[in-house]
């Protein structure tokens, strides 16, 4: 029963196994291994046919002892029953189906305005830094970015998190808390208190936005055509709606806002950090950026096929960054990997993080280098999926990806950073994968440079 658990002690922060410890495991054991802590057993798995049989299918739920750590924090229901952490598939499905017409291409070209309006802001507020001859954190101001625009397609804020983001500002402060309660530290009781009471805040903000918008839409109120206007529209197309609907719908509501924010900044801060790094690739991202775009600032959907380098460099980051550690599964039928038989009930774990780093399958792995993702390269085989894979995989990807593709032509068109000397590359894990330092830069109009 005790087997690996020192070995786990060091490896685990509340069973959080540390990313580096899993990549030099894999490399060292091969595509399946086992680690045990007290009860608790995972299997790691970097196998790609094992990750295209499991995530593929719809067979196999997520692992309940991980995921219902995020249904709630500290008896306080926080993700819920929603999008990321339904077990069950019928359940899944259903809101799934409602969720889908609110992220087709047709609605989602209809938020180029908001991408470019919010990315705008940015410049804005770059532009004073570079004036003043300020540092810029990059990770809290493309936080205050796609924290704009979440609320812009949740609830048309028109205010900007760019002018009021201070520590006292709710939600900002709401969100630092739970980041934080994945560090928890166990004898912190009035920090408990404050990750509960951060989650009820986050969840009746929620219900009251709902039920704010679902009033003017029964009142024949003109409502914007956001996202959550059309996931209520959707859902009132059921025949019947249950207080456990309701429930869901506002699961879905805190699951977009907390990971639809969270995630790409940290993609996005960690993009400015390699190119900070690599000032020849964000030399050819220039020079793309200026033949496609030009001067103008309205970047328009058609825009965003054609910033094809642009496209490898995000997709590049997200294989050293996978912004989510990874995704599990639990075994409803038994399987062999590698020759090891593996029974019903066990929890399998897979990383695009620990997959992408490891020299099996990409040569040189810690080398960032985006011509890995060039059109005519081969395809990466179920070791590249920071998006999941399969039916649960990311439903706002693509959003994700036009807000970040807006955000880093516009910074490319327009400014130049060095990063702050003596700052740390490290990864730090709070539920998502973040640069620990901030990436701290030194920012320039570029026009000076002319």
């Amino acid at each position: 029963i005790l087997d690996h658990v020192s070995v786990s002690y060091q490896n685990y922060t509340h069973l959080k196994i540390q990313l580096l410890q899993l990549i030099f495991r894999a490399e060292i054991y091969g595509p399946v291994y086992r680690v045990n802590v007290l009860h608790f057993v995972l299997v790691n798995v970097t196998c790609p046919e094992t990750t295209k049989e499991i995530l593929m299918s719809s067979k196999h739920p997520k692992d309940k002892f991980l995921y219902k750590k995020l249904f709630y924090l500290f008896g306080q229901r926080f993700l819920g029953n929603g999008l990321v952490t339904a077990r069950d598939h019928e359940m899944w499905y259903k809101q799934r189906r409602i969720m889908d017409p609110a992220f087709s291409s047709l609605y989602l070209r209809g938020l180029m305005g908001t991408f470019n309006e919010t990315a705008e802001k940015l410049m804005e507020r770059l532009s004073e830094i570079a004036d003043n001859n300020m540092e810029a954190n990059m990770l809290h101001l493309v936080n205050c970015v796609t924290l704009d625009v979440i609320n812009k397609v949740l609830k048309y804020i028109k205010k900007s998190f760019f002018g009021i983001y201070k520590t006292e500002q709710p939600l900002r402060l709401q969100l630092a808390i739970i980041r934080l309660s994945f560090q928890f530290k166990p004898k912190n009781r009035p920090f408990v208190k404050e990750v509960r009471e951060a989650c009820r805040l986050l969840r009746s903000t929620g219900a009251k936005w709902v039920n704010e918008r679902k009033t003017a839409i029964q009142n024949g109120e003109e409502v914007p055509k956001d996202i959550l206007t059309q996931i209520i529209k959707t859902s009132a197309a059921e025949e019947k709606m249950t207080e456990e609907d309701e429930e869901f719908m506002l699961d879905n509501f805190v699951t977009f806002f907390i990971a639809g924010q969270e995630t790409t900044a940290n993609q996005l801060a960690f993009c400015i950090m390699e190119l900070a790094r690599h000032p020849e690739i964000l030399e050819e991202l220039r020079k793309e950026v200026e033949e496609v775009i030009g001067m103008k600032r309205e970047i328009n959907y058609e825009d965003l096929g054609k910033l094809v380098y642009l496209s490898q460099v995000l997709k590049e980051t997200l294989r050293l960054y996978s912004t989510v550690p990874g995704t599990s599964r639990e075994l409803t039928e038994e399987i062999t990997i590698d020759g090891f038989r593996i029974p019903v009930g066990t929890n399998l774990m897979f990383s695009s993080y620990v997959c992408g780093r490891m020299e099996k399958f990409f040569k040189d792995p810690l080398k960032f280098d985006p011509d890995r993702f060039h059109p005519d390269a081969p395809k990466p085989y179920y070791c590249y999926y920071p998006f999941a894979l399969g039916p649960r995989s990311c439903l706002g990807q693509n959003f994700a990806q036009m807000e970040a593709k807006v955000v880093m032509a516009k910074l490319i068109q327009r400014f130049s950073w060095e990063l702050v000397p003596g700052q740390s590359f490290e990864v730090l894990d709070t539920g998502t994968l973040r640069p620990k330092s901030g990436v701290v830069c030194s920012v320039r109009h570029r026009k000076d440079e002319i």
